[in-house]
This record gives C-alpha cells, sequence and structure tokens, in this order.
C-alpha cells in the first residue's frame, strides 16, 4: 500500500457565515487533507502539533479514519492553533476576526521513521521553513511532493518560499494567489512562470469555477460541481488537495493524464466538504455517496461533437 505524508495544521476553526455560526470546531489544512485522504486505499499519516486542550474524540476521529497520529505532538499546557473567520455572502470573500498560533508557533515536524519513505508528500499551507524541514527528512525522494500555500506567505516569506517551490513537483494555490506569485493576470502565462519556478505541474483552483491543470502546453480544466447548498467554504482547498493527493498516492501513477482524474476526485470530494461546517460533512461521508457524485461530475463534463 502506499504511503502518504501529510504535513498541516491541526486546529480549532470558528466560522460564521450568512447561513449560521460555529463555536470552535475541528479544522486545520491537515485535518482536511487527510479526512479526504482516507477515502482511498493508502498509508497516510499526519505531522502537527496541538496543545492539551485538543479532545479526545477528535483524535480518536483521525484514527478511526486509518490516519497515523503518531506525529502529532501533544504539547502539555498549550493551546491548539486557532482561526475565526466571517464570509462574506457571496462566501467567495471573507474577514479574518482572529489568528491565535499557539503551538503553532514554535512547530518543529519530525517525520516518523516509517514515513520517511512515503511516495507521495502532501505539503499543505505552513511556514515555508516548516515545509522545508519535511523535505530535507525524507530519507529518498518521494514520487511526487506536491505544495499547497497562499498569499501571507508570499507576502511576509517571499524568499523562503521560492527555495520551497523549487524543491516540489506540483502546486496548488488559488486563482489570486498564482497572480500574485507571478505578476501575470493571465493564468496562462501565470503557470507558465511557476513552471520556470520548478514544479513541473501546476494546478490552480478558482473556488466554485472549477480548477485548471497544466503541464508544459497542456491544460485541463475541471468544473466545480452545482450544489443545491452551500453552507461553509472553509477547508475546501484542503478537500481538494487531500483528493487529489489520495487518489494519486492509492494509483501509484504520477502521470499528467492521471492527473486528470485526481483533480476531478479532488473537485468531488470538496463539494461535499461545503455542504455543512467545517469537517462535519466529511466525518461521515461514505464512498457509495462518492462514487454517485462521481458519475454526476462525468454527466456534467461529457459529450459528444462532431467536428467537420
Amino acid at each position: 500500500m502506499s504511503k502518504l505524508l501529510i504535513v498541516g495544521t491541526v486546529a480549532f476553526d470558528a466560522i460564521e457565515t450568512p447561513f449560521g455560526k460555529t463555536d470552535k470546531i475541528l479544522g486545520g489544512a491537515a485535518t482536511f487533507i487527510g479526512l479526504a485522504a482516507s477515502q482511498f486505499n493508502v498509508d497516510s499519516a499526519i505531522v502537527s502539533v496541538v496543545g492539551d486542550d485538543f479532545p479526545q474524540e477528535y483524535l480518536d476521529l483521525l484514527t478511526s479514519k486509518n490516519i497515523d497520529i503518531s506525529s502529532l505532538e501533544i504539547i502539555e499546557g498549550g493551546s491548539t492553533f486557532f482561526w475565526s473567520g466571517k464570509y462574506h455572502n457571496d462566501l467567495n470573500t471573507r474577514d479574518t476576526l482572529a489568528t491565535e498560533l499557539n503551538v503553532l508557533a514554535d512547530f518543529n515536524p519530525v517525520v516518523p521513521d516509517n514515513f520517511k519513505d512515503a511516495d507521495v508528500v502532501m505539503l499543505g499551507n505552513l511556514h515555508p521553513n516548516t515545509q522545508m524541514s519535511v523535505i530535507q527528512q525524507m530519507e529518498q525522494k518521494p514520487k511526487l511532493i506536491i505544495l499547497d500555500t497562499m498569499n501571507f506567505w508570499m507576502d511576509n516569506t517571499l524568499t523562503e518560499l521560492m527555495e520551497v517551490i523549487k524543491h516540489i513537483d506540483v502546486i496548488t494555490i488559488n486563482d489570486e494567489e498564482a497572480r500574485q506569485l507571478t505578476g501575470e493576470y493571465s493564468l496562462v502565462k501565470a503557470a507558465i512562470r511557476i513552471h520556470e519556478m520548478g514544479p513541473k505541474y501546476v494546478v490552480i483552483k478558482k473556488g466554485e469555477h472549477g480548477a485548471l491543470l497544466f503541464h508544459d502546453d497542456n491544460i485541463f480544466f475541471a468544473p466545480a460541481l452545482p450544489l443545491r447548498e452551500v453552507f461553509d467554504p472553509t477547508g475546501a482547498g484542503d478537500t481538494f488537495a487531500g483528493g487529489f493527493a489520495g487518489y494519486l498516492a492509492a494509483t501509484k501513477n504520477v502521470t499528467y493524464e492521471n492527473m486528470k482524474n485526481a483533480v476531478i476526485h479532488g473537485s468531488n470530494l470538496a463539494s461535499f466538504s461545503v455542504e455543512k461546517f467545517g469537517t462535519q460533512r466529511m466525518k461521515a461521508l461514505e464512498r457509495g455517496e462518492v462514487n454517485k457524485r462521481l458519475h454526476q461530475f462525468k454527466t456534467l463534463t461529457q459529450f459528444d461533437i462532431e467536428l467537420s
């Protein structure tokens, strides 16, 4: 069975959308990535840190999904990373109300010995130095290193981020971040610039408008599934990344053609994530539901056309 190493935050979120609000609930990039990847036949492990205020029921949830949490460090007397945000009516923009790094401020990741030969490494949104530390701890080069990052690191740690980008195979960022990173408005030109920085594959997420995959001169587009209800987009991008990475690890095929399938699987799982607050939908997601919605994606995108 393939191994997937996941590095990122395990956190508390407090969320407000036009449809309601929550107190502290389970969140964090690594959490969403891990729950999504658990839909595939892979051995996965999370490298992260929490405080001793992190509930046992959340730890039990992760282990119930066959996620190795032996490298989820628990700091005695520490407080878990916390983020709070309020979404605007369009659900595409939000205001950050609070960010409390807590134990994450001094986090030094330690890759477990049995995952230093992981086939796929998914570097969730974290400080570039933390991401680089994980890359350096790998005993052999993974088949695929996937990076997720955001505009905050571009604003504050661009030099360190550019060094990480040199060492990865795939980058997943949204359209705004792609434009900021490259200075190009055209996403096609932005992808070309990012290729020049190091990654062979570029995934640009466009939220409710789908995702683009770039490789050399090839472009693939996957739509987002139109949904009756969207409650909370928090974690949708991480869920996409988890589905993308989990599928590639499970199929042991990291070609461009298979990445097209991975993009669809990531988009499919992300469509579930937004249907309830936080991780609520992903916790109870069953394989039958996933497969049924995959058929909807196929119907949405498949057509015959006669060319003269």
